[in-house]
């Protein structure tokens, strides 16, 4: 029996994730020492007993796909929304140098996938589906290409492996990007972790703008000061972005130009903030942005996990399994030995590392909850902030739509 849970109900238990993260990474001292991100372990355990509920009892629920998609397009847009562009030029040869290193990690992770679907007997567009389709692109790439490769591929099951494997690619992204970016922090003598009494009185300390850095993101529990009018100035911002990513999708639409909403929810916002900043002249509040920005993303991971359905990943059949179990192990490989050495093999790299992880094998959002866990225990990285969600958000899906296709016109 499925239980559908409104948009109130959905709110409802993702916060209880939330808090239930929060509360075991603070009791747990694995959690907290590995960095794994509130909303992963939560969102994990909420998984886990739904599994455990469905597999008893035959019950399950199903929550509000439209209210988790909204606050993920919600997020999307705090990134474009902060992305002025003398920001963005901070990033440098830094930013290109990441943008090769992801192209690179993507033709290997369809090299991988194909290759070993091959070697095991199976498709290799199976190998492809449990490649940058579904890992690197995520729940909306894996739905967009599995119909295609149902319809005219004829690959049966397409959607529903997509599916799965971007289920497993979200989970195992949540995991491993904090012990490997711990692991590379100690080994290089990189940084020291702060104390809980540093921790707490940092967090309590409101962020200044004469004195402090700015970067998105960055120590989502420090407090940050805010007006009314602020958060009703920002919302407006919002709606805009989304109206935008609404019409542009419906605009796009089986056209050369047709992309995610989410990346259309970027953009709007990357061009609302520029003309109103560099344009008209207006402020915009970054505080605001950013307090909506972290929200929306916690939220979202929690409303993610919280839909999982674990019991579908036994359907995978054994040779996807042990695709995907190779494709982690190169995941990880490559973040430690390509990711980090290219990027400077400082802390900054190591960070950078663990947002890889992120979105190599799950979404952004989980890339930016990687890198919230690493600094909030070792300290800023800024170029990190600067980096990672603009490419994960938006220069990846192009560049994985890119060699995709290229990978189905010549190999196919």
């Amino acid at each position: 029996m499925d239980f559908t849970f409104n948009a109130f109900y959905t709110l409802i238990a993702a916060v209880i994730v939330l808090l239930l993260g929060r509360f075991l990474v603070d009791k747990i001292d694995f959690l907290k020492r590995y960095n794994i991100p509130e909303p992963v372990a939560g969102g994990l355990v909420a998984a886990v007993i739904s599994l455990l509920v469905h597999s008893f009892w035959g019950y399950s629920i199903t929550t509000s796909a439209e209210l988790q998609t909204s606050f993920m397009l919600i997020f999307f847009a705090s990134i474009g929304l902060s992305a002025n562009f003398a920001k963005l030029r901070e990033g440098g040869i830094g930013l290109v140098i990441f943008l090769v290193a992801i192209s690179a990690f993507i033709a290997l992770q369809n090299a991988v996938g194909m290759g070993l679907a091959s070697l095991l007997g199976i498709d290799p567009l199976i190998g492809l589906i449990a490649g940058s389709i579904t890992l690197t692109g995520g729940h909306g790439t894996a739905g967009a290409w599995g119909e295609i490769l149902e319809v005219e591929h004829g690959i049966q099951g397409a959607l529903a492996l997509g599916m799965a494997s971007a289920t497993f690619g979200l989970i195992i992204g949540g995991i491993i990007g904090g012990p490997l970016a711990k692991l590379l922090i100690n080994r290089h003598n990189l940084a020291v972790a702060r104390t809980d009494q540093q921790i707490e009185k940092r967090d309590n300390t409101p962020m200044d703008s004469t004195t402090d850095e700015y970067v998105q993101f960055e120590y989502p529990h420090r407090v940050r000061l805010i007006t009314a009018d602020n958060a009703i100035t920002t919302l407006g911002l919002f709606a805009g972005c989304l109206a935008f990513a609404e019409l542009m999708t419906g605009f796009s639409k089986d056209t050369v130009f047709e992309l995610p909403t989410f990346v259309w929810a970027l953009a709007g916002g990357v061009i609302l903030r520029n003309v109103l900043e560099g344009v008209l002249k207006i402020q915009i509040f970054d505080r605001a942005i950013d307090v909506f920005g972290n929200a929306s993303l916690s939220l979202y991971l929690a409303m993610a996990l919280l839909s999982l359905k674990l019991w579908q990943l036994a359907d995978l059949a054994g040779p996807l399994m042990v695709i995907l179990g190779a494709q982690t192990l190169t995941m990880a490989l490559y973040a430690a030995f390509v990711t980090f050495r290219v990027m400077g093999k400082n802390y900054d790299a190591a960070v950078l590392a663990a947002g890889h992880c992120g979105f190599g094998m799950g979404a952004t959002p989980t890339a930016v909850a990687n890198m919230q866990a690493i600094t909030n225990m070792y300290g800023a990285s800024h170029k990190a902030f600067l980096i990672v969600p603009l490419c994960g958000a938006f220069f990846v899906d192009l560049i994985n739509a890119t060699i995709i296709q290229m990978i189905l016109k010549f190999f196919v």
